[in-house]
């Protein structure tokens, strides 16, 4: 059964061309929020202030009024305790630019989306689809506070189980966003094409990948990162048996930073085969490039996770194993539309 034809005023193209570059900006945020954790300043921002903070502090008081709210926090008190004012703006940067990045994440989404909106440029079907991105899009901003504030009190950073909430949505908005954008740039070269469905081995694929994407932000969140520089073995032995024997199977699963970081590392090769399905599948399809990005991204991260183990989690290759992270994540959800495509 073919489509409906489309309105004569909708552009699909160009609501495509946007998205892309939304998905752009979501990557850049995903980075910079890597790199807001591996410095640890996740925690130098203690308030919520959706419009008042779009400003930093713009002068000696405002600076001295934001460190003296830092220094009131656990991080501060037992592991920080003589840090100066230029050290405190040096992680503050970070959190900031996170922070600001995320805002203009919302703008470039919120305002060309009322303007395609009102103009009818959306096609009728695709409507709900960006509404619940935007929504997600908001969440967002509700889940990143609420990871902050499990770092507040008591705690001396962010919980490892809210982080990988925010890193997750973050990723589904981003796999959503290229979906969409994917099945818009169908629709503008056939009129009458249909959105892509999900298949068996799409699905497979990316709960495989998931799974991954959740052990990484708990090592990240843990700092399980830092428990070895050794691969393949961990400190000479393979599993970590005396911290597995410590806690009950599901919390160290969960939460021993030994046992975390053993899952994240060879959990990774069942992802690679079921990547490497989705690409055989894709190609099947007859689409070559998105099975070549599926093997060159996840080929790329499993070295780059490697090298972040071995060089003691140095931040610049750590910042590259999140933004190829991202990457694969693109290319996991190219293939999966590939192979659904209709």
């Amino acid at each position: 059964m073919l489509a409906p034809p489309l309105p004569s005023r909708a552009r699909p193209g160009a609501v495509a061309r946007w998205l892309w570059w939304v998905a752009t900006l979501v990557v850049a945020m995903v980075v910079v929020g890597g790199i807001t954790r591996l410095t640890e300043s996740g925690l130098s921002i203690t308030e919520w202030k959706p419009l008042s903070g779009t400003l930093p502090p713009l002068n000696a008081a405002q600076w001295e009024a934001e460190f003296a709210n830092y220094r009131k926090i656990p991080e501060y008190q037992l592991l920080n305790q003589g840090m100066t004012l230029a050290q405190f703006k040096g992680i503050f940067f970070w959190e900031y630019f996170h922070r600001l990045l995320a805002r203009l994440v919302g703008v470039a989404f919120a305002v060309p989306l009322a303007w395609f909106w009102v103009r009818g440029a959306i096609p009728t079907s695709y409507k709900g689809r960006l509404l619940a991105v935007l929504a997600l899009g908001g969440l967002q901003g509700a889940i990143g506070w609420w990871m902050v504030a499990s770092g507040l009190s008591v705690r001396t950073d962010v919980s490892h189980i809210r982080l990988s909430v925010h890193l997750l949505n973050a990723l589904l908005i981003l796999a959503g966003t290229v979906w969409t954008a994917l099945d818009l740039r169908e629709l503008a070269a056939d009129r009458y094409a249909r959105p892509a469905r999900m298949t068996a081995i799409g699905a497979v694929a990316l709960v495989v990948l998931f799974v991954q994407l959740l052990f990484g932000a708990w090592v990240a969140g843990l700092n399980a990162g830092l428990v070895t520089d050794q691969w393949p073995l961990m400190n000479r032995h393979f599993f970590p048996a005396d911290e597995w024997s410590l806690r009950a199977p599901l919390d160290a699963i969960v939460n021993d930073p030994y046992v975390v970081h053993f899952i994240h590392r060879w959990w990774a090769w069942a992802a690679v085969g079921a990547l490497i399905l989705l690409a055989r599948a894709a190609k099947r399809a007859g689409h070559p490039k998105v099975a070549r990005a599926i093997h060159i991204t996840f080929g790329v991260q499993i070295l780059l996770g490697i090298s972040t183990v071995m060089s003691g989690v140095r931040i610049e290759v750590a910042a590259l194993h999140q933004l190829v992270g991202a990457l694969l994540v693109i290319a996991a959800t190219w293939g999966a539309h590939a192979t659904g495509r209709r």
